[in-house]
């Protein structure tokens, strides 16, 4: 058998989502919180966890988490999608919609990876609108778009991953208004930013919000949260493989909601390092850093950037070096650690950049 002849086309013209597993001392390229779980946080995790019938499957739909995470944002549980991770739910959206305009899925680039990967895996053929030469939207660009190819779908990372920085509020209420298809904005790193579109979920029916539980200490869980209006839902629903949350995730979940507070006290230990770290950053000659409003920095150095990774991983320090050729081809993208993992980094790069 010739097992090229019954793979799509798509598929066989891309590469896997690369993970590679580095072990260095201090990891910070994926965008992880660095710290473990609050004190006795571990101890309620598994007085929970003992009560659970191993031999029995989730409840479907984790209804119980719908209803935790609907009080949580203060919308109806109707309007909640539970998923194995923000990619599940993303999947879900591109399994959905159809396929049938010239370019359905649009987005940025850079930004998050997945949206492309998914699109074309579900057949989609996509339109990537690169940033402007300081990583906004290209407002005109995507409106026009908008117009010409009438994508079903729309995905902004708000914050944007890589960049960092949130679009302009203006720019992304524009496409809101031109697009007759959905919005997807992406707000899993809503906690370091502030900034939401929740509460203009009333002024625009094609709006969808996606958040995440990991970036605030819990990425083992793979729990993603879709928030949309009810028609919407209801129709996603039918997509959703029935037991898509494992009964540990749907515990500690509901956990999070009951005991949020002590998980997003350590989200203000890392705003603050965010600003230490490009602070030192913007101390380093021939080292720019960009603004960020998520839990990393991009940065870009004057030097050969996979020399620099190279260099930082000898010292057991692991980043984010890109092999874009496009405005991130000097880049690399930097996790804020703890207090420690933050200096021995910025000690590190400086001893690479400088010899200091």
């Amino acid at each position: 058998m010739n097992i090229e002849k019954i793979i799509k086309n798509a598929v066989l013209s891309q590469e896997a989502y690369p993970v590679k597993e580095n072990l260095c001392r201090i990891k910070l390229d994926a965008n992880e919180n660095p710290y473990p779980l609050p004190p006795g946080m571990k101890r309620i995790i598994s007085e929970h966890l003992s009560a659970v019938s191993l031999n029995r499957y989730p409840t479907p739909g984790s209804p119980g988490l719908k209803a935790d995470f609907a009080r949580y944002y203060g919308v109806d549980e109707d309007m909640i999608l539970i998923g194995n991770g923000s990619d599940e739910l993303i999947h879900i959206l591109l399994t959905a919609v159809n396929t049938s305009t010239s370019g359905s899925v649009m987005f940025p680039t850079p930004t998050f990876a997945m949206y492309r990967i998914s699109a074309l895996n579900t057949g989609h053929s996509i339109i990537e609108v690169p940033l402007d030469n300081h990583l906004e939207l290209d407002t005109d660009a995507m409106l026009g778009a908008i117009s010409d190819k009438e994508p079903s779908l729309i995905f902004l990372s708000y914050p944007n991953n890589p960049t960092g920085k949130c679009f302009d509020r203006n720019d992304i209420e524009k496409i809101l208004e031109a697009s007759g298809g959905l919005v997807i904005v992406d707000e899993a790193y809503f906690n370091f930013s502030g900034k939401t579109f929740m509460r203009d979920l009333d002024r625009w029916d094609n709006l969808v919000i996606l958040r995440t539980l990991s970036k605030v200490g819990l990425a083992a869980l793979r729990l993603g949260i879709l928030i949309g209006h009810p028609s919407l839902v209801h129709h996603l629903n039918k997509v959703r493989l029935p037991y898509n949350v494992n009964i540990f995730s749907q515990v500690i979940g509901s956990l999070f909601v009951e005991h949020s507070e002590k998980f997003l006290d350590l989200t203000d230990r890392i705003v603050s390092g965010r600003k230490w770290l490009f602070d030192e950053l913007t101390a380093i000659e021939g080292i720019n850093p960009y603004p960020s409003d998520a839990n990393f920095i991009l940065f870009s150095c004057f030097m050969e950037k996979d020399d620099v990774y190279e260099r930082l991983m000898d010292r057991g320090v692991l980043v984010k070096s890109f092999a874009s050729p496009d405005i991130l081809k000097n880049c690399i993208r930097v996790t804020v650690g703890t207090e420690e993992e933050n200096r021995e980094f910025i000690e590190a790069l400086n001893v690479v950049v400088h010899g200091e």
